[in-house]
């Protein structure tokens, strides 16, 4: 097996091609993990009456998440083809994380989703995190786990936060030892992630680790949330599975009313993927098996939809009024990250957070920055558009969107969370954020100035407003990315099929995560005239035009009139006489 390297404190380890314990390899386990079907037929049930309008609190819920789909996502197995191409003997890391089951049959060099077999379609199944154990030596990353192999009984004991006594209708054992799934460092087996090419700076230079692919589990340790001091401590659960109260273990449970007093955490490991679980959930039938029912997925994004406001808050300074003869100086927006990692966080090619500013009056678009065109699955390029991303590529060649090339960031722009620490497995790369102390700034500071505009004005005679609107925006996979996904493929038809599904779709749309508006008086618009005004307009139009005919007439006998009419200028009377008429307005603006 291909070695396998994972960042620890910082350093490299090379782990041995053989071990029984630490971690667990290919081909290792004595006794294979349950199936998914096996757990959801107890643990997948309705919620008690008095939760019923909630979102299903049972562990089965897992099947609508991320986690859960794993395996199905088109947008992973576009990736894994191109990855191949470039370092066929290390896409066995990818299955690792994204597949584990087919790692632990031996099948870590399946490279497509219909390469799979059902029970592989599973991805990050039930055992595997239930089995998991903290074996003291191997440190997070890679999905680097250790799988508990040893029988209880008949069965392998189940790990978690809970273990119960009274094992009378117990399907299994159960073991709260080696706590490990309550904690963060659980989450950060998977969630760190480093390939194996050597990381280079700016000039080309190594830097002396691996390229950090990923640092989502490090971002949180290296922050404030991880100081068990802190008032601000909380672990990744603490967020991606709130807790419930009084919520039983199994359907079993649930029938005789026994719930556990500590409660539990539910299992929609919520993120921002909003359009993969649309996605999936629409095309059940080509990747979803076992197939999961639609109010599971329905669940994980109501649940989606309530968290994302939490990840981020966006205050705005908008002026108390807008006049157009001036336009807009200095709005001032401020964003503040207020989730455990960057924001947004992990795997970072095709995503992109961004600032939408829009300045509209009565519905007609005056002033933006930052629009997207869903059309082209971009965002406009602006000089003030702010763009918050990390941009990796191959120093050598400048080749970007190859994962396992990647050696180089060029910039990493993406919101430290709180209390960041100076790392260089983690700090922000050619970004605006100045570290005060060691610890770099939470927030991004960022203002707009617009000139002023010349604006149509239309006949319903709106009020002098205008209405002003920034939103914080994030799209998981921009129409570019899906693009390179397709076409720099040469191996399967992966990237193709891809593109297909994600043009039937309209492309992924961005999520909003904060917003703020207001309306304000807008100045500098010229008012229409009175419908009594427009009459005496057209009648002294009428009334020059006859001038001008008698003026032309004179001329012709050399009484020298025509100096008067050409400064009145005919021609140009006449334009404004039907300007009146079709209400045709227009008033020029200087720009600055």
């Amino acid at each position: 097996m291909r070695r396998a390297l994972i960042l620890g404190a910082g350093l490299l380890w090379a782990l041995p091609a053989s071990s029984k314990a630490s971690p667990t390899n290919a081909g290792e386990l004595t006794n294979p993990l349950e199936t998914v079907v096996s757990c959801q037929a107890c643990h997948l049930f309705a919620n008690p009456a008095a939760a019923a309008d909630e979102p299903n609190q049972s562990p089965g819920a897992w099947l609508g998440s991320m986690m859960g789909n794993s395996a199905r996502d088109p947008v992973f197995w576009a990736g894994v083809a191109i990855a191949h191409q470039d370092d066929p003997a290390d896409t066995e890391l990818c299955v690792r994380c994204h597949v584990p089951r087919a790692y632990l049959d031996g099948r870590g060099d399946i490279i497509a989703m219909d390469e799979m077999t059902l029970d592989e379609r599973e991805g990050i199944g039930c055992d595997l995190c239930h089995r998991m154990v903290d074996d003291g030596v191997t440190p997070p990353g890679n999905a680097q786990w250790t799988i508990d192999d040893v029988l209880d009984g008949a069965q392998v004991p189940k790990r978690g936060p809970w273990a119960y006594e009274d094992t009378e209708n117990h399907n299994h054992p159960s073991s709260d030892e080696n706590d490990l799934q309550a904690s963060s460092r659980f989450c950060g087996t998977c969630h760190d992630v480093t390939t194996v090419r050597g990381r280079v700076d700016d000039a080309g230079m190594p830097m002396g680790f691996a390229f950090n692919e990923q640092r989502t589990y490090s971002e949180w340790a290296n922050s404030v949330f991880a100081n068990s001091a802190s008032a601000d401590a909380r672990s990744c659960q603490d967020c991606h599975m709130p807790e419930v109260a009084d919520v039983a273990g199994c359907n079993i449970f649930l029938t005789q009313g026994k719930t556990h007093e500590t409660g539990g955490r539910l299992h929609n490991f919520v993120g921002a993927n909003r359009f993969m679980m649309e996605l999936l959930a629409d095309e059940q039938a080509a990747m979803t098996v076992p197939e999961v029912p639609a109010e599971i997925f329905d669940n994980a994004i109501a649940n989606l939809d309530a968290f994302l406001p939490t990840a981020a808050t966006l205050e705005v300074e908008f002026p108390s009024a807008v006049d157009l003869d001036a336009g807009i100086s200095d709005l001032a927006v401020r964003v503040t990250n207020e989730s455990g990692h960057k924001l947004p966080s992990g795997y970072s090619e095709g995503r992109v957070m961004f600032l939408e500013l829009t300045a509209r009056y009565d519905g007609e678009l005056i002033y933006s920055s930052g629009l997207w065109d869903q059309a082209s699955g971009e965002i406009q390029d602006d000089a003030q558009v702010r763009r918050y991303e990390g941009i990796a590529d191959e120093f050598a060649t400048g080749q970007r969107n190859h994962l396992l090339l990647n050696d180089h960031w060029v910039s990493d722009t993406r919101l430290p969370p709180r209390g960041l620490r100076e790392d260089l497995q983690t700090d922000p790369v050619n970004s605006w954020y100045v570290p005060q102390n060691g610890i770099w700034p939470h927030w991004d500071d960022h203002s707009y100035d617009f000139p002023a505009a010349q604006v149509s004005e239309h006949e319903s005679r709106p009020a002098a407003e205008i209405d002003l609107q920034v939103r914080l925006l994030y799209v998981i996979n921009t129409a570019e990315y899906i693009d390179e996904l397709a076409d720099a493929n040469v191996t399967n038809a992966a990237g193709a099929d891809l593109a297909n599904l994600f043009a039937s779709k309209g492309g992924a749309s961005p999520v909003v995560i904060a917003e703020a508006s207001t309306t304000v008086p807008l100045m500098g618009l010229e008012e229409l005239p009175s419908a009594e005004s427009e009459t005496e307009t057209s009648a002294d139009a009428e009334s020059e035009a006859t001038g001008e005919e008698t003026a032309a007439a004179g001329d012709e006998g050399g009484g020298g009139c025509s100096c008067r009419s050409d400064a009145k200028g005919g021609a140009p009377t006449a334009g404004l006489a039907l300007l009146a008429l079709f209400g045709l307005r227009r008033r020029r603006r200087s720009r600055a």
